[in-house]
Parts: C-alpha cells; structure tokens; sequence
C-alpha cells in the first residue's frame, strides 16, 4: 500500500487520540489501539497495543496492505 499524506494525516491522529486501527498485513487483520510511529532503519512503523492481552506489536507501513481508523 502507497500511502499518501492523508494517510499519514490519519494515522498520527490516531496515535495522538489513543484510537484503534484495523489493519491488513500479509492477509490478516489487527485491531490495535494505536501507540507511536517510529522508524527503525529506514522503514517507518506503527506500534500498536492489542487491546486483549496489552502486547505491543510493530507493523511496517510498507507492509500494509489496507488500514482503518475507527
């Protein structure tokens, strides 16, 4: 997925407001509250927090292949 600055736009939204995202990596879907986009190397992540269990996940915005704020 290519994002463009709208998307950037939402996501940041959505980490400053503690917001959930639905996503799609690789065929399957997260629902994660949105914590901080980082870089690591040259690839930019979302951390997200799966709001069951409280574990932080890392998902490669070049990885993504659709994504939702709700």
């Amino acid at each position: 997925m290519r994002l463009s600055p709208e998307h950037y736009d939402r996501l940041e939204r959505a980490v400053r407001d503690g917001r959930r995202i639905a996503l799609s990596r690789r065929g399957t879907e997260y629902v994660v509250v949105a914590v901080r986009l980082a870089t690591h190397g040259s690839r930019e992540v979302l951390v997200g927090r799966l709001p069951m269990t409280g574990e932080e996940l890392e998902f490669a915005l070049d990885d993504l292949e659709d994504f939702q704020v709700v």
